[in-house]
């Protein structure tokens, strides 16, 4: 990959890992920064912070000019919330960028993307590059990351070609997401395993994440997607137990069944969504799907195109989180 390199997301938990490795290997970085902690953060990885927001096409295009690639991570996570949120950061943010890095001049345009696109209520068991998007979710985070990745992968043309890479479960030491809400879980006395919590998952440790994303800009084809993981499957209560144990917390026992958690989600989002109630709902369809449902991915592509391979393990990264804890 050569050439300068426009980043929005930077400021994340993936963004930051990629600043860092990005600035490491002597490239000129730019990332787009919404506040001044955003910015602060950036500059503190080595990169050029350009103020603005996914909706400011000009900042976009100011940071984008003269930059041979672009990575675009920035996203509205999580699972529940306004859907005209998830569309306007997910899909309209998406856009944005995408048309304003064209109109930049950029060649390369690398999309994070999510195995959750792919969610709507079923398993997803071995599946790759082939199941379809479902741009159709009733869940507002996979209905809106669908249709971003929609757009980027149609959206390349002569000069300007466009990549999606797919982590799934993202972890590693500086999540900012997912450990510190299992922690809280926990302490607040929430924590259950829904169904036994003995399905299959995938997982993507952040670094995984990053060599994906770097692969993708250098040999990824256009308008192609790619999942990338930590090689093997982990059995779902295994692997979050080693998490909070990394950190020191031991998990809970408690167990619920996985039969109530689908029409309990449907009635807290009916709830939540009609009444005034405070916070988020305790469980959403989004979160049972997560919570009890296999999810298990062929990474062939990615090492057959992309020459990816994981470059840290489980019980690397697991060492990493102890130690950052």
């Amino acid at each position: 990959m050569q050439g300068a390199v426009f980043v929005t997301g930077g400021s994340g938990f993936i963004g930051g890992r990629l600043l860092a490795r990005l600035t490491d290997e002597g490239h000129t970085v730019r990332a787009l920064a919404r506040s001044d902690a955003a910015a602060a953060r950036v500059a503190q990885l080595g990169a050029e912070p350009v103020f603005g927001d996914l909706a400011d096409r000009d900042a976009i295009r100011t940071g984008a000019r003269g930059c041979a690639t672009a990575f675009h991570l920035a996203a509205h996570l999580g699972e529940w919330g306004d859907r005209a949120e998830y569309r306007r950061v997910n899909v309209d943010g998406t856009r944005n960028t995408l048309e304003s890095c064209f109109e930049a001049g950029v060649e390369r345009f690398v999309h994070c993307g999510t195995e959750a696109a792919l969610m709507a209520g079923r398993p997803l068991v071995g599946v790759d590059e082939m199941a379809p998007l479902r741009p159709d979710s009733p869940a507002p985070y996979p209905a809106t990351k669908a249709q971003a990745e929609q757009l980027v992968r149609l959206g390349r043309r002569e000069g300007f070609e466009t990549v999606v890479v797919r982590p799934r479960f993202v972890w590693g030491a500086g999540d900012t997401t997912l450990l510190p809400e299992l922690l809280e879980s926990v302490r607040k006395g929430r924590f259950a395993w829904v169904g036994g919590g003995r399905q299959l998952t995938e997982t993507t440790h952040v670094d995984n994440v990053v060599e994906g994303l770097i692969l993708g800009a250098e040999h990824g084809r256009g308008g192609a997607a790619y999942f990338v993981t930590d090689g093997e499957p982990a059995v779902f209560r295994e692997f979050v137990s080693e998490l909070l144990r990394s950190q020191g917390v031991e998990p809970p026992q408690r167990e619920v069944s996985a039969r109530l958690a689908l029409p309990l989600g449907r009635a807290c989002e009916l709830a939540w969504g009609v009444l005034p109630l405070p916070g988020e709902p305790p469980m959403t369809r989004f979160r049972a799907w997560l919570l009890t449902q296999e999810c298990t991915i062929r990474i062939d592509k990615a090492r057959g195109e992309l020459g990816y391979a994981p470059v840290t393990s489980r019980d690397e990264g697991m060492i990493e989180l102890r130690a950052a804890a």
